[in-house]
């Protein structure tokens, strides 16, 4: 019984710290990751004719 207790307190840490550093709507990584993708593509096109 503990050890289902501790594993599924590990699963909502690791859901809530995704949620928080991952999928945050304006800061997280996949936002920065798209703005970075974003722009990337925005400079490549202006190189190309």
């Amino acid at each position: 019984m503990r050890n289902i207790l501790m594993t599924v307190m590990l699963l909502v840490v690791v859901v809530v710290m995704f949620n928080t550093i991952i999928a945050q709507d304006t800061t997280g990584t996949r936002s920065q990751i798209e703005s970075q993708g974003n722009a990337a593509n925005t400079r490549i096109s202006t190189l190309l004719p």
